[in-house]
This record gives C-alpha cells, sequence and structure tokens, in this order.
C-alpha cells in the first residue's frame, strides 16, 4: 500500500494535530464512559473446529460455550475466555461464501490483546513451534506479535499493561 509523502504527509499530520485539539481532552476534564466494556467481539469464521484448535491450543484461549446462534439456525456460535471479563466470539454462517479477508473500511484490522512479558516470550515460543510467521521482535516490529488467524483475522500480541499506549498511560 502506497503511503502519503511530502505535501499530502504534512497535510494529514497536520489534520491529525487539528483533531486531538479540538477532541482530545486532558484525563481530569474528560467524562466517564457511558459502557462497562467489550462483553465480546463477535467475528465470523470459516471452519469452527479450525478456529477452536488454533485459539485453544495454539493461542491458549479457553472456549468457553459453543450453542448454536440464536440468530441464524446451524450456525455455530461460541466464546473464548481472553481474560478480565471478556470475551472473543465467533460464528459460522453454513452455506455461505466467504471472500478472502481484505483490509478495508468497516473491516478489523487486528485485535490488540495486552500481554506480561512472560506470557509474550511464551506466546512466541508457541508461534514458533507451530510453524505460524509472525511480524515481531527480530523481525522488525519490538513489544508486538503480529499475526493472522485462519480466518485472516488479524492479531497482535502487544507487551503492555491495558490502558497503556507505548508506555503512556491514557486512562486514569
Amino acid at each position: 500500500m502506497p503511503q502519503p509523502e511530502g505535501a499530502e504527509l504534512e497535510a494529514i499530520r497536520a489534520r491529525r494535530a487539528d483533531l486531538r485539539g479540538k477532541y482530545l481532552q486532558a484525563p481530569a476534564d474528560r467524562r466517564p464512559t457511558t459502557v462497562q466494556g467489550v462483553h465480546h467481539l463477535a467475528l465470523i469464521c470459516k471452519d469452527v473446529e479450525e478456529t477452536i484448535r488454533f485459539y485453544q491450543e495454539v493461542l491458549g484461549f479457553p472456549l468457553v460455550e459453543l450453542v448454536e446462534n440464536r440468530d441464524y439456525r446451524g450456525s455455530s456460535h461460541f466464546f473464548f475466555d481472553i481474560g478480565h471479563g471478556n470475551l472473543l466470539g465467533f460464528f459460522d454462517f453454513p452455506g455461505h461464501d466467504h471472500p478472502d479477508f481484505s483490509e478495508t473500511i468497516g473491516a478489523v484490522q487486528h485485535l490488540a490483546l495486552s500481554t506480561s512479558p512472560e506470557e509474550f516470550e511464551r506466546a512466541r515460543a508457541r508461534l514458533d513451534e507451530a510453524g505460524i510467521d509472525y511480524l515481531g521482535p527480530d523481525r522488525g516490529v519490538e513489544n508486538s506479535l503480529y499475526i493472522r488467524d485462519p480466518n485472516g483475522v488479524g492479531l497482535e500480541f502487544y507487551r503492555e499493561e491495558l490502558g497503556k499506549f507505548e508506555g503512556e498511560e491514557l486512562l486514569t
């Protein structure tokens, strides 16, 4: 994907600075959020068993429920525990053709998952053992491991505490 340069890049940076000045409030001035947090993210999978095996056996996310989708007969709806009361959910839609993953408006670019330094190293070892390619330390990116699941969903194992970004406290 071509990246902006020159005057176009400077205009983008100026626009970002304008947006920060207009909308980003100091922590003391922010209203509390209106929700309790993420209950679950709902993604679509091609193959239920392949997805379960990948998330539970390779990544170590326990499967906590597998039921029929209440909105689509025959479809499975299943959930993995991703910590702190958050769930990662999947649906399959038997009989539907699903195009390959595409990075486009409305698509999930990636899901960033906070991990301890110790678990980060265990995740890297599991990925190496499974022969799963990733972008990460020693491969161009510090503090992150980027992979794609069997459905094309981008995942990032981010060696950072919840509520922080690049060492900065975002939530107070």
